[in-house]
């Protein structure tokens, strides 16, 4: 009998280890293919509840009265609301939103589409979440605090690089942080990939997004995180960026490889992390509203001790493409304005983990910050 507990009591023990693995969501569909928009309303029809369910589509304004706006499949009381990207998306934001639809709507949508960059798929992403988990946004912000399914969601990017169509988190701008809902109900129900939406891009934003990317791959290949799983997306990700900014593709070509890029570079993160540019173009996104991509750009130009191999090669691609970087974005700071941007960065704790292992506190310090804040 004693054996037989012995025997249980390590069955057990085994068990227990493994449900430490985390056991993440992934898109459950996705579509991809030039021209595969034109699918949108069939893939739609079987989501829709009843009439007065609609679908409401967050669209980013730089569409409004574009050829792809009249392309959108809308029945019955469905409704687009154009949004600015011109600004990072906030917790008043996502609340607004929500506020408006319960209030137009007697019953819950039968879903959310986001069609536009990071901006417009993570407000997709934090309004499907907030209109079935009460309170503000701002309450969720962080790991694991969603706790009811959000209501189903499209993200249609019309851009490349973000990986936000296929991640577990939405960035916001708080009231008092910069950080994401990350939760297993953040991710998408479906993801439409078409290339040929990412068509007249200006070519700073082409740089800018794409880096957003290729900054994925480096910090999450050179991490503490990394594992078979993250590597196999992250090499693959980074193998797309090289092709893309490096060799002479035919635009159709390009735009095809760089939108697999963003797929695998998010993917690439999901069993691991990011690192020090993403923590600390967080401080630049909350204090100064510098948007994500420039923002990444703008430290990681900076971070050759960390990261030596992938600035060389940031800087190469920065070159061919003729990119060059503002200047003198922190010259005018307060004191307390760095110390802002610092407690902001400093916050993201399991980014500095995956860079630099549980004891990062040894190496970074608020000065340290402070000095690399103080070259952009």
């Amino acid at each position: 009998m004693m054996e037989v507990k012995k025997e249980m009591q390590v069955k057990k023990a085994i068990v227990g280890k493994q449900t430490e693995f985390r056991n993440f969501p992934m898109v459950p569909r996705v579509v991809f293919g030039k021209g595969s928009f034109n699918q949108l309303g069939d893939i739609l029809m079987p989501k829709r509840k009843h009439s007065d369910a609609p679908f409401i589509f967050l669209v980013d304004d730089v569409f409004e009265n574009t050829e792809l706006a009249k392309r959108i499949p809308l029945i019955f009381n469905d409704q687009i609301i154009f949004i600015s990207a011109e600004e990072e998306p906030k917790t008043v934001q996502v609340d607004a939103l929500v506020d408006k639809i319960k209030r137009e709507y007697q019953d819950l949508p039968s879903g959310i589409v986001g069609i536009g960059g990071g901006t417009l798929l993570d407000l997709a992403k934090a309004v499907s979440i907030l209109l079935t988990n009460n309170g503000s946004s701002s309450e969720y912000q962080g790991w694991d605090l969603v706790q009811k399914p959000a209501i189903f969601h499209v993200g249609i990017p019309t851009i490349s690089g973000t990986g936000a169509e296929v991640s577990r988190t939405t960035v916001l701008l708080g009231p008092d942080k910069k950080l994401g809902i990350n939760s297993d109900h953040t991710t998408f129900g479906q993801v439409l990939l078409d290339p040929d939406l990412t068509q007249g891009v200006s070519k700073e934003q082409w740089f800018y997004t794409g880096m957003d990317c290729y900054i994925h791959c480096i910090e999450s290949l050179t991490g503490t995180f990394l594992n078979a799983f993250s590597q196999s997306y992250g090499e693959k990700a980074l193998e797309l960026c090289k092709e893309v900014y490096l060799g002479d593709l035919p635009a159709e070509e390009s735009r095809d490889k760089l939108m697999m890029a963003s797929w695998h570079g998010g993917m690439s993160i999901a069993y691991s992390q990011v690192g020090v540019a993403h923590a600390m173009s967080y401080g630049l996104g909350y204090l100064l509203g510098v948007k994500h991509g420039i923002g990444n750009c703008l430290v990681f130009q900076h971070l050759e001790e960390f990261y030596p191999e992938g600035v060389d090669l940031f800087n190469k691609m920065k070159e061919k493409h003729n990119i060059k970087l503002p200047t003198g974005i922190c010259a005018n700071l307060s004191e307390a304005e760095f110390e802002t941007m610092i407690s902001v960065a400093m916050n993201m704790v399991p980014l500095w983990e995956n860079a630099l292992g549980k004891n990062w506190r040894d190496i970074i310090t608020p000065e340290k910050l402070e000095s690399i804040y103080r070259k952009i």
